[in-house]
């Protein structure tokens, strides 16, 4: 694979990480685990334990659930907004370290993406419950999917 390729998906795992915060590392954990990916011998080798897989995995599950909830603070607000900063530079990360790449440049592409996926999802999933008239449940679970989907496409490429 070639380092634009890495980099595109390490892009790509950062707007996965603005749709949805934890669903990004819950999938490279996933692909790690299951050796989709090599992170071994790296700074990110925990990430193909079980222990951190399940715990991701959990953590994800866990952010779904909240998601749906009319109290929950909007993505772009300080906490979403670092929690998603933070995650796709670690996942990008980890995707540079898979493709063979600069693990500082993969960060520093994955949270550009996350930063992407989190104004953009913002205003796609406000735009479409407007003009389609339906409730923001229905947007927010084909967000889910396009996540969890976008996501473990992009792990299992390596």
């Amino acid at each position: 694979m070639s380092a634009s390729e890495v980099m595109l998906l390490a892009f790509l795992i950062g707007v996965v990480a603005g749709l949805r915060s934890l669903t990004a590392p819950a999938v490279l954990a996933w692909g790690a685990n299951h050796n989709w990916l090599n992170l071994h011998n790296s700074p990110l080798r925990f990430m193909t334990s079980t222990v951190a897989m399940v715990i991701f995995v959990l953590l994800a599950i866990a952010e779904l659930i909240t998601d749906q909830l009319p109290s929950t603070p909007s993505r772009t607000a300080p906490p979403g907004l670092i929690a998603r900063i933070v995650t796709g530079g670690l996942c990008g990360a980890g995707i540079a370290i898979a493709g063979s790449q600069i693990l500082a440049l993969g960060a520093v592409i994955g949270i550009v993406g996350a930063l992407a996926g989190t104004y953009g999802g913002y205003q796609v999933r406000t735009r479409l419950v407007r003009a389609l008239k339906v409730p923001d449940l229905v947007i927010a679970t084909l967000e889910d999917i396009v996540a969890i989907g976008g996501g473990l496409f992009i792990v299992s490429r390596f």
